[in-house]
């Protein structure tokens, strides 16, 4: 297999895996500790995520001290493909809040209860993947970059 079937095959696992799941874990660090959460997300390409935090959250405190922080997209699972990533995240206002807001509803119904609480917008931007599939061989698992 070529470097470039190999990088196909990666990218359009990064992207099934995407599309198959409407929460992930989102890892941080602030003053208070690092702390992980689930979260409800939206792909905007591969190395774009959007999300919503609430605004009194404990994430939303630490991504504003310290915008880096690490996902993981997985069943829980290791014999299902799984994605880790690290990134950084923004807090977004106006015409973007807006966008992203209905980016995450149009993936996740569920999660438009949310958008009438206290809440903040947040893209993450995501350099680089680590996609892994151990049924299929992939461990270590294979890096997908912009």
């Amino acid at each position: 297999m070529t470097t470039t079937e190999q990088r196909s095959d990666v990218e359009a696992l990064l992207h099934r895996t995407l599309a198959a799941h409407k929460s992930m874990f989102l890892a941080t660090a602030g003053s208070d500790g690092s702390w992980v959460s689930g979260v409800y997300f939206a792909e905007d390409g591969p190395h774009s995520l959007v999300l919503v935090l609430e605004e009194r959250g404990r994430t939303l405190k630490a991504i504003k001290e310290n915008p880096e922080v690490a996902v993981v997209v997985s069943t829980g699972s290791p014999m299902e493909p799984f994605l880790q990533a690290r990134g950084t995240a923004v807090v977004v206002d106006g015409v973007e809040d807006e966008v992203v807001r209905q980016h995450l509803v149009a993936k996740v119904p569920e999660a438009g209860p949310f958008l009438a609480t206290p809440i903040r917008a947040v893209r993450i931007g995501v350099p680089s993947w680590r996609v892994t599939d151990i049924p299929n061989g992939w461990l270590p698992g294979k890096d997908f970059s912009a």
